[in-house]
């Protein structure tokens, strides 16, 4: 037997629900926005880091450093700035059609709205140097008494 408050709805209800409007609104901050560019950004193929412009790396504002990523949303515009860092190697083009593709997605689903202009600067090309090798495992011998040699 169903629950009173899971028992399947008529379609009616269904139809009634649905064209009906509730009041009120909802606000998708610029940082909520900044979190999917960020995320979808990071994962994206030859991407190294993001990289501010600015003294320091951006770390101190005061003195006209910018963030690595900017969105300027408005009621009829969405405009978003990147700058990154690109791996040593990676071929920038692509890397940056792979970024603009992961953000222009991520945004579309997450906020349902389409970006109206996106720019990607490359702050950087990064190298990365080559791991170190592991260290060789050192194996001890065991040692031989002299009078276990001889027997």
């Amino acid at each position: 037997m169903p629950l009173p408050h899971l028992r399947p709805s008529s379609p009616a209800e269904d139809a009634q629900l649905s064209e009906s409007t509730v009041p009120g609104r909802f606000e998708i901050t610029p940082k909520a926005v900044v979190d999917v560019v960020r995320a979808a950004t990071l994962g994206s193929y030859g991407v190294t880091g993001l990289r501010a412009r600015g003294p320091l790396g951006g770390r101190l504002p005061w003195l006209g450093g910018r963030p690595a990523i900017v969105v300027a949303a408005g009621p009829d515009e969405l405009r978003v700035d990147i700058r990154i860092s690109v791996a040593y190697g990676a071929p920038v083009a692509e890397v940056a059609r792979q970024v603009d593709s992961a953000v222009r997605f991520a945004v579309r689903r997450a906020v349902e709205r389409e970006i109206d202009r996106l720019t990607i600067h490359v702050g950087e090309l990064r190298v990365d140097p080559a791991a170190k090798p592991p260290a060789p495992a050192v194996t001890e011998r065991p040692v031989i008494a002299p009078d276990e040699a001889d027997a």
